[in-house]
């Protein structure tokens, strides 16, 4: 990759990285981390940094307890007087706290960031019907700011390569690089709304005003339940929907969802994205779909490919009963208990999007055998496990502590 990407950027001999449609998106995402370096050395000026002791990474100081405003007012202003300190690998500290960031600390910032903006009482997204995911709240009373905050925070993890537990729909996606959204998307981030719109498509005959009932209004959930109505086109309440106007209607309704009635916060969170990623190949290489693996993870949770990348310390080794005991419990367990185990043990239940051969977890001895539940440090990937005296003790407080754990934002 590294004389496919040099190729690329010359434009001298062939490259893949020009017909990035027949990569692999593990692919295309080495070629991006190249590309990330590049730009942060080429941002750092040796000379100056020698001279001016100035810090050659996107340094970030932050109160655990004002993170959202503080990461907000540094990045705002690094943003106005040299934005290309954007480009540089990001090094947090938290005020206050000794500590070398080596990632585990950057990790435990994005954890942190992302929970606390998608918190309820900020109430800046709501949850969509029937799925697990959340769309912006057209009715938000936060400033624009912090959408374009958020907006920052999704190019900052593909600029360091950290994956976040968010949970938008993969037409977020499409709009980030500037695809239309359709019915399709629609029925894909909004079903119960989108299915509905769909069956009023497929109807055949003509008596639709009579059999449906609708004139030309969309209606929303307000911060407090409250149904709001909003006219598609002037006199819309006045407009009955026919056979003859189905098509219109349903295409004005789903620009209004996806597009209308949240362009203020959608628009910040598109320019605080641009901000990092508009240097970047990103939108030239990827599709909406592998942009979304690249932020979010995948849902293919392969342990056998993380089984022998895994390390082990403190006592224990691959050899260990309670470790076999442990692989044997995990490669045994479904989908859905794997995912809650890697939010568990590393604080995000989806895969990188090379997949999980290229993750560490390690297994750290926490004592001999106890009533205690396994615990972890997520930010550093460690799951502290005791020496169970039985497969069947391990199983049982495995279980029991991947089902009563609430990370943020599991998908």
């Amino acid at each position: 990759m590294d004389e496919d990407y040099i190729n690329y950027k010359s434009g001298k001999g062939f490259a893949f990285l020009h017909y990035p449609f027949i990569l692999q998106p593990h692919v295309k995402s080495i070629g991006l981390q190249f590309d990330n370096r590049i730009n942060m050395s080429r941002s750092i000026d040796p000379f100056f940094v020698m001279m001016s002791g100035e810090y050659p990474y996107l340094k970030l100081v932050v109160k655990r307890s004002n993170i959202v405003e503080d990461a907000l007012t540094h990045l705002e202003m690094v943003a106005e007087e040299d934005p290309g300190q954007l480009q540089r690998q990001l090094y947090v500290e938290f005020d206050g706290e000794e500590g070398v960031d080596e990632g585990g600390v950057q990790k435990e910032f994005f954890q942190l960031i992302i929970a606390e903006l998608f918190n309820p009482n900020y109430a800046m997204f709501v949850d969509i019907e029937d799925t697990r995911q959340v769309w912006f709240n057209a009715q938000s009373f936060e400033v624009d700011h912090n959408y374009k905050l958020i907006g920052m925070l999704l190019g900052l993890a593909v600029y360091n390569n950290v994956i976040l537990a968010i949970r938008f729909p993969t037409v977020l996606y499409q709009k980030l690089m500037g695809e239309a959204p359709d019915i399709r998307d629609l029925i894909q981030s909004h079903p119960l709304l989108g299915s509905s719109l769909q069956q009023l498509l497929d109807y055949p005959d003509t008596d639709v005003e009579d059999v449906f009932l609708l004139d030309y209004v969309a209606s929303t959930t307000g911060l407090f339940g409250e149904s709001i109505t909003h006219e598609l086109l002037e006199g819309g309440a006045d407009t009955p929907v026919t056979s003859d106007n189905k098509h219109d209607f349903v295409a004005k309704y789903v620009d209004y969802v996806l597009n209308t009635s949240v362009s203020k916060q959608f628009d910040q969170f598109k320019k605080g994205f641009d901000m990092i990623a508009a240097h970047s190949p990103l939108k030239a290489w990827f599709r909406p779909e592998e942009l979304e693996k690249l932020i979010v993870g995948s849902p293919k949770l392969d342990f056998k490919a993380l089984e022998p990348v895994a390390r082990y310390d403190n006592g224990y080794d691959a050899d260990t009963d309670v470790v076999k005991w442990f692989w044997e419990v995990t490669h045994a367990m479904t989908d859905d208990d794997k995912s809650k185990l890697l939010a568990f043990s590393t604080g995000c239940g989806r895969a990188p999007v090379g997949g999980m051969g290229g993750d560490e977890l390690y297994h750290r001895k926490n004592g001999g055998d106890s009533e205690r539940l396994p615990t972890a440090h997520t930010c550093f990937n460690v799951l502290l496990l005791p020496e169970y005296d039985s497969k069947e003790k391990l199983r049982i407080k495995l279980y029991s502590a991947i089902q009563h754990f609430e990370g943020f934002g599991m998908i």
